[in-house]
């Protein structure tokens, strides 16, 4: 996977007139995103804020590489994933990007080292002590020493959602997208989470888009981006 695109820095997203149409043609048509351009620069901690149904999952989705616009652009580090095929994408997918999500979605026939070491087998980071290393880095970033062993029904949603951050850097990745990532915390909880996201962009320099609904969530980043009937506002 080359870049194409010499003016792409690491962890920048770029997002040029993005329109998304589902069932186009037919009586249930709806318009998802209406002519979206969005920049997001390295090292920026971003949230987009909307209602449920504004468009902000549909943009994600796009991002991520998980659904194709109708029509417009997007570009991750000066890559036009347009040009990519399925295998690109999903390489992309996971060199790129760490996921973070609202239900968690650890496996949980696993331990909590396993749900971490996960990613790190699909890269093909083949050695047992480097995925140990990178494991035990990350459990002592997020004070998670001691639960290794742990399946994710035996910790708490905090310390679920720690697991989840831990799988999301497995790989290192210089971009974390987090949908709804304190949705199912109490304030207290979430507040924690969003000061080791906090702690990442600042201290690691990761690129952190968060999608939310919630303004106070949303005043915690560095910059907020409303989304409304599919347009940036």
């Amino acid at each position: 996977m080359e870049d194409n695109d010499k003016n792409g820095s690491d962890g920048e997203v770029r997002c040029s007139n993005l329109m998304k149409t589902y069932n186009p043609g037919k009586a249930n048509e709806f318009m998802a995103l209406k002519g979206v351009n969005l920049k997001i620069s390295e090292g920026e901690f971003v949230s987009l804020i909307g209602s449920s149904g504004s468009g902000k999952s549909t943009l994600l989705n796009m991002i991520s590489c998980l659904d194709t616009p109708t029509s417009g652009e997007v570009h991750i580090e000066g890559v036009l994933i347009s040009t990519l095929n399925d295998f690109e994408k999903a390489k992309l997918r996971r060199e790129k990007f760490g996921f973070i999500f609202q239900q968690f979605n650890l496996i949980r026939s696993m331990t909590s080292f396993e749900n971490v070491e996960l990613p790190m087998r699909f890269k093909g980071i083949l050695s047992k002590s480097e995925r140990k290393k990178r494991v035990d880095e990350l459990f002592s970033l997020l004070g998670l020493e001691g639960k290794e062993r742990n399946k994710p029904t035996e910790l708490s949603g905090g310390q679920q959602q720690r697991v989840a951050i831990a799988r999301a850097l497995a790989n290192d990745p210089k971009i974390i997208l987090a949908d709804e990532p304190t949705g199912n915390l109490d304030s207290r909880t979430g507040d924690k989470i969003m000061e080791i996201l906090n702690k990442l962009n600042k201290e690691e320099k990761k690129t952190i888009l968060i999608v939310t609904h919630d303004k106070k969530i949303a005043d915690m980043t560095d910059r907020t981006i409303h989304i409304r009937d599919g347009k940036i506002i």
